[in-house]
């Protein structure tokens, strides 16, 4: 089985520093929506693990993330993609929570629904330092991309970064998984 785990905020949809908190604030970066879609074509599995500590917060509750998803999920198909599995964390960072990223809680939780021994032939692509921390942790291959946060994390390493890096999630897809 071929697996990608991808974050949500800044990879699949423009990332705000004041969270997404409505379906009318979640707007997707078109060529991740294409990128998507190609890994459908090519019978990859795609699955999410957000942090999404803006349900603990009060910001936005469990039915405005599902509506949120909802419309993330329906433009995904209407592309031609699909996202087969979504884990997500609601709790605020310092809750301990063994889900929240870097934490793996989430990609454990991936690995147990597609009953994998081992994430190591499996790529997690973020645009935050968490989404790569998490990766590695499990056992996974991190990529970081430049959309969301990601220029700011790449900041953060003087431009140098330990793990690869692409413009975009279309540009690893084509880079890496679909050439």
């Amino acid at each position: 089985m071929k697996l990608i785990i991808l974050d949500r905020d800044g990879v699949i949809n423009e990332d705000s520093d004041d969270y997404i908190k409505s379906p009318d604030e979640w707007h997707p970066i078109l060529s991740s929506l294409k990128a998507i879609a190609l890994l459908a074509l090519h019978d990859y599995r795609v699955a999410i693990a957000t942090n999404q500590s803006g349900i603990g917060r009060g910001y936005y509750d469990n039915a405005t993330f599902d509506a949120i998803t909802d419309k993330m999920t329906t433009l995904i198909e209407n592309h031609g993609g699909k996202i087969d599995y979504i884990a997500h964390c609601p709790h605020l960072p310092d809750a301990g929570c063994e889900c929240r990223k870097p934490n793996t809680g989430m990609l454990e939780e991936i690995k147990q629904h597609y009953a994998l021994d081992s994430l190591a032939d499996v790529w997690m692509v973020g645009d935050s330092l968490k989404d790569c921390q998490v990766a590695e942790r499990a056992g996974a291959k991190p990529a970081l991309v430049k959309t969301g946060k990601g220029l700011r994390t790449l900041a953060k390493f003087n431009g140098e970064s330990p793990y690869p890096v692409y413009d975009d999630l279309f540009h690893f897809v084509t880079s890496e998984l679909i050439r």
